[in-house]
């Protein structure tokens, strides 16, 4: 399995397995490069070797304000880089416009995107030195995700976990399509027909974006289509964020089931149902119920539901809803 071309995803140098990090080890990822690598075409950004510190290097951490954390030296505070980064991060975030999804690494001052500890600078405290309840995020990650915000993030960490592992790549392929389907030959038609396609990806989301997407797209002749499309994206990637319930993925389900009852044998219908039954109650993966969807859509369904991104969203060899 090799996607051609690739689409482009921004890493954190480390996690390719660059021997970058402060001891001049790496933090390597088997999954990103052995299985990811297939799809992604990445690019590695390390802020800390590219804004001048040396490899091997003192630590750094954040102090101070979580909401604008200083960035010091761990057993130095007089080595302090807080200007350096946040210009550099300030500087090139703005330049991955390209990207398509990002993958940090966690606990980094500078590319932890959740829950980084950000110290207490205050020497009158008694809780000097110590981390604070609110937690940060690293600086360029903050930086990132504020000039980036449609841009898809996770943490390499967090993609052991196969909900949160699914969710980021279907948002990645998600935007990769948008990209080059609307975006790049933006038109009422190619808003449309993204929004045809990925109806029931919506559907499975949030029943709420669901509704209030399918209205904005059907009013888009009262308005610029610019408009409408920039309002559309970030909508819709923002109901992507989170992993889709099993809930809401029966429903998908048994929305795209109807499309068969006047094409299929009832008892091809009932055995359908069973399997999603089978689903719901948590006795088998997700992969299960949409693979015999999709064989029989594929046989007997119209082109608009054999279509849908839902059955499709990503390669089908990443495996990715066998563990959910």
């Amino acid at each position: 399995m090799t996607l051609e071309p690739k689409i482009p995803v921004g890493i954190s140098a480390c996690v390719l397995g660059q021997e970058v990090r402060y001891n001049g080890g790496h933090k390597r990822s088997r999954y990103c490069t052995d299985v990811l690598s297939d799809v992604f075409d990445y690019r590695p950004y390390c802020p800390e070797v590219a804004i001048g510190l040396g490899i091997p290097r003192p630590t750094i951490r954040l102090v101070g304000d979580p909401q604008r954390p200083r960035v010091v030296g761990s057993e130095d505070d007089s080595l302090d880089v807080t200007d350096k980064i946040y210009a550099y991060s300030e500087d090139t975030s703005k330049k991955l416009s390209d990207l398509c999804g990002y993958i940090f690494i966690k606990n980094s001052p500078s590319c932890g995107a959740f829950k980084v500890k950000v110290y207490n600078d205050d020497k009158t405290s008694n809780s000097y030195g110590y981390p604070q309840q609110e937690p940060g995020t690293g600086v360029f990650a903050h930086h990132v995700m504020k000039n980036n915000p449609l841009l898809p993030v996770e943490e390499e960490g967090r993609l052991n976990d196969p909900p949160l592992r699914e969710n980021f790549i279907l948002r990645v392929f998600a935007l990769y399509h948008w990209k080059h389907e609307v975006e790049n030959q933006l038109s009422a038609k190619t808003l449309v027909d993204f929004h045809s396609r990925y109806k029931y990806t919506l559907m499975a989301q949030s029943q709420k974006a669901y509704r209030s997407l399918g209205q904005l797209v059907a009013n888009h002749e009262k308005r610029p289509v610019e408009d409408v499309a920039d309002d559309y994206i970030h909508q819709f990637m923002t109901a992507m964020q989170k992993p889709a319930s099993r809930k809401n993925h029966c429903n998908t389900l048994y929305h795209i089931l109807g499309y068969l009852k006047r094409t299929v044998e009832s008892e091809i219908r009932h055995d359908l149902i069973d399997v999603i039954d089978q689903y719901r109650l948590g006795s088998v993966h997700l992969a299960v119920p949409v693979t015999m969807l999709k064989h029989y859509v594929n046989r007997y369904g119209n082109d608009y539901i054999r279509h849908q991104a839902y059955l499709d969203p990503y390669p089908l060899e990443l495996g990715l809803r066998n563990q959910i």
